[in-house]
């Protein structure tokens, strides 16, 4: 009898054991879908993942905005994230075309030669470039000094002028804006300079005035303007961004660089035109979407790296793009409410 009490009992404890709530083991997206479970989808990880990110040349704002940006998202988000300098948006969408970089900075007008197979891109568009965000206005610098009798775009006939460094947006647009004042780069004496070796060559007279496409303020013109002993002289050309606008599209809008800026006698009044982040096509949805929330989520951080970075706004963003965003761009702004197309 005293075996039989024994027997049933040990029988009764296994019974309650597997009746007994346990602790729950973490079922794999596979499981969840496989049992009908109503679970969240884990958060993707993208630790140590490699994103390279092509900037600009030294003294500009892209090289200084995408090394912050590289930064946060190594810190933030977990990517081993680097930023390459190069000459620019020219170059920077070449390397989107080639699938030699994930992201880009890029000039709204160069990114439209790009996908549309225009200008330096007719041979071998980069169709599936996307972008991601608007991030800021670039201001179309002219600059001289104050003394140089330059008054005008038309003054810089004959005159020794760097129009920005082979395969950059700058040249784009000072070629642009030569043309609409019937001039070409033949009727100068041109040099082809970053923005860093154009401003030390006008510090030191080897040029009579540089183009420059960048943003506010650009430090390369700061410490030239903070220079003793030079005084500078932005060239005003509002009369020729319509010329520009008319003929390439809405790129171009008339903006004005105030006077405290660069310490000049006056507002000038120039041509602007939006700065992109781009992608290529191909790029995972889930990672653009964690790059814009990550970008996004610490403005803070960024705006402490370049104030441009204060123009990054779910608003400004979604505007301006001539190309097509990317899924994951548009995913992410339909979830913020921002996407309104």
């Amino acid at each position: 009898m005293r075996r039989l009490i024994t027997a049933l009992s040990t029988a009764l404890l296994v019974i309650a054991a597997c009746q007994a709530p346990r602790t729950a083991t973490p079922a794999t997206p596979t499981q969840a879908v496989a049992t009908g479970a109503a679970t969240a989808q884990p958060t993707p990880n993208f630790a140590g993942r490699p994103l390279n990110i092509v900037t600009g040349g030294t003294g500009g704002v892209y090289i200084v905005y995408g090394g912050g940006l590289a930064n946060l998202l190594t810190n933030k988000l977990g990517v081993s994230a680097t930023a390459q300098s190069t000459t620019a948006s020219v170059a920077n969408m070449e390397l989107i075309r080639d699938k030699k970089t994930d992201l880009a900075f890029t000039l709204s007008d160069t990114a439209y030669d790009a996908v549309k197979g225009n200008a330096a891109f007719k041979d071998k568009p980069a169709t599936g470039a996307r972008a991601l965000a608007v991030l800021y206005t670039n201001f179309t610098h002219i600059i001289t000094k104050a003394d140089s009798g330059i008054s005008t775009v038309v003054d810089l006939r004959g005159k020794r002028v760097s129009v920005g460094s082979p395969a950059s947006g700058t040249e784009v647009i000072a070629n642009r804006v030569l043309e609409a004042a019937s001039l070409t780069q033949a009727d100068l004496q041109v040099q082809k300079l970053g923005i860093a070796d154009s401003a030390a060559a006008l510090k030191d007279g080897k040029i009579d005035a540089f183009f420059w496409s960048g943003g506010l303020p650009t430090s390369a013109v700061t410490d030239l303007a903070n220079t003793p002993g030079i005084s500078l002289r932005l060239i005003e050309h509002e009369g020729l961004t319509k010329r520009m606008a008319d003929k390439y599209g809405a790129f171009y809008f008339t903006v004005t660089i105030p006077k405290e800026v660069y310490k000049t006698p006056a507002d000038t009044k120039v041509s602007g035109v939006a700065n992109l982040l781009v992608a290529g096509a191909s790029m995972d949805e889930a990672l653009v979407k964690a790059v814009l929330a990550t970008m996004f989520d610490n403005k803070a951080e960024l705006e402490k790296v370049h104030p441009e970075a204060k123009n990054l706004t779910l608003a400004n963003a979604v505007e301006g793009s001539p190309i097509d965003y990317h899924p994951g761009a548009i995913a992410y702004y339909k979830d913020k409410g921002a996407w309104k197309k």
